[in-house]
This record gives structure tokens, sequence and C-alpha cells, in this order.
């Protein structure tokens, strides 16, 4: 029985409307009977700093592995990342996974290891990180928001997104993420429209008032199940005071507090970097899974 790639319309941008970062592709491989089997979708980016850059995710169902459906998703995604201009595209795949194996046999090239973690609320003792995170910390003191950043820290918080530019990456072709207070606004109202809520811990310099660094951690809309970190980020003349602990110290605790029915915290980190590895072990996340980063140079 043979199998059809069809083109479909996805209208899913990065941020839901306006201001969005990126387009998406997308394709669906089906049995001559119209049954589903496996289906691709290719994020461009169009951002500046990213615009070179196509996101690959590729899934063909079990039971139809080894009859090329993958291999033919995938022509059909890396053609356009080519006929767009794209200088590369990159994919996600479990180690030791089929997809793994996939990526592998077909050119593209491991470039980042990332490692999945997860921190267990039930687990954590609140006595012992409350009395950490009231310590004081010279020169800085810590502000705390929900959702959209404050018109009175909106410049200084795009300001320091830049503390995430020189993040490990390896050997990723990652870009750099270009921002103004108009996107800083747009992605968190984008969790918003989700459903979600998005709570942000900054460390803000006492001697001008800029802000140091940031963490972001975004909860489900029922407050149940496990909340996930987004950006955690201190800017290099601040680095070595222990400003990302303390943040996440404090994280954690708001967390707890304010969404008592949370179960976890999930965050995932470049294998290489190794300063936030150490502060993530400290507070008690544990191993869940490792991805690797593949790249296909075109």
């Amino acid at each position: 029985m043979s199998i059809r790639i069809t083109a479909l319309t996805d209208a899913d941008t990065a941020d839901g409307g306006a201001g969005a970062t990126s387009r998406r592709l997308a394709w669906l491989a089906s049995r001559d009977a119209g049954i589903p089997v496996g289906s691709a979708f290719l994020r461009l980016h169009t951002s500046p700093g990213r615009d070179h850059l196509a996101e690959l995710e590729l899934a063909v169902h079990p039971a139809e592995r080894r009859a090329a459906t993958g291999t033919r998703l995938l022509d059909a995604a890396v053609a356009a990342a080519r006929t767009d201009g794209r200088r590369c595209v990159t994919a996600q795949a479990e180690a030791g996974s089929a997809g793994d194996g996939f990526l592998a046999a077909r050119g593209f090239r491991t470039v980042l290891t990332l490692l999945y973690t997860r921190l267990p609320l039930a687990r954590v003792d609140v006595a012992a990180l409350r009395e950490r995170a009231g310590r004081p910390r010279p020169g800085y003191r810590l502000e705390s928001w929900d959702g959209i950043v404050p018109d009175d820290l909106a410049a200084t918080f795009t300001a320091s997104r830049r503390a995430m530019d020189d993040m490990p990456m390896d050997d990723s072709d990652h870009g750099t993420v270009v921002w103004d207070e108009d996107r800083v606004r747009a992605a968190a109202r984008a969790v918003e429209r989700r459903g979600e809520h998005l709570h942000t811990v900054a460390a803000v310099a006492e001697a001008d008032g800029s802000i140091a660094g940031f963490t972001e951690l975004v909860v489900p809309g029922d407050g149940r199940g496990d909340a996930q970190h987004y950006g955690t980020g201190v800017l290099p003349e601040h680095r070595g005071r222990g400003l990302a602990r303390w943040m996440k110290e404090v994280a954690i605790l708001q967390a707890r507090e304010r969404h008592p029915r949370l179960d976890g915290l999930l965050t995932d980190t470049a294998a290489s970097n190794t300063p936030m590895r150490a502060v993530n072990d400290a507070l008690g996340y544990l191993p869940r899974h490792t991805s690797l980063m593949y790249q296909l140079d075109l």
C-alpha cells in the first residue's frame, strides 16, 4: 500500500499573531485509505539573527517505520528549507531513540547535548530553602512580577535579555535572539493566551536600578502537574555572585506557595553549561532524560 505526502496549511506562529517571529510548514503522510501514519513540521524563523534557521519536528507511527515514510517527509522538509534560503535545519531526538538513529543515518550531525531534569516539589526542604533565599546579597535586591513586565522595568529587563546570548550552544548554528520591548511583551502575552501563568524573578543592581539577571517559570493554567522553567540568565558583569541560584530559590518558593497543587518544575540545560548544571544539582533537580540536537547544513 502506497504512502502519500500532503503539504498542509498551518497558521501556527511563534507568538500567535502580529509580531510573529516564525512561520511553520507542515506535511502529512497517509495511506491510500487516508489513514495518517506520520507528520513533519518545519519552523522557519523570521526574526533578525535567526532567519537562517529552520527547526524540524518529524514523527512516524512505530508500526509504519522502515518503509521510507520518514525519509520522504524529511526530503519534503529539507527541500522547503533550501527553497526558502535556509542555512541549516535542526532537529532533536532523545538519545538512543529511533529518531536518534534516523537523523544520524541521514547526514545530520550532533551539535548539542541537552540534559532534562525535574525538581519534585514534595521533596523540597522548604525551611532550608527559605533560610538560604533570605540571606542578603550585598548590592542586589529581588523583584518579581506576573505576566507582562511592569512599565518601569521594561527597558532594563529587555536589556538584560542579552544574558542569554553567550549560553553554551556548542556547535549548533543557533543564531542570536534580538529582543526589544515589543517582543518581550509579545512573549508574555503568548503565554497568557495559552491560559498559562508566567512568573518572573529578577535580580536588580542597587547601584543603578538595572536588572542584572532573571529567571522565568511558566505554570499550567490549572496550577497542576509540572511547571516549566524558561530562560534563566545573569549578565556577564554580575556573574560569580550566586544570583542565578538566589533567583531560582525564590522562584521555587513562590511556586510552592502560590500553586500548592504543582508536582514539579522542569528544566533543560546544555551538558556543557556547567555553572547552570551546578545550580540545578544544588537545588535538587533530578535527571529525566538526555536529548541530542542534530543539524543538517544546507
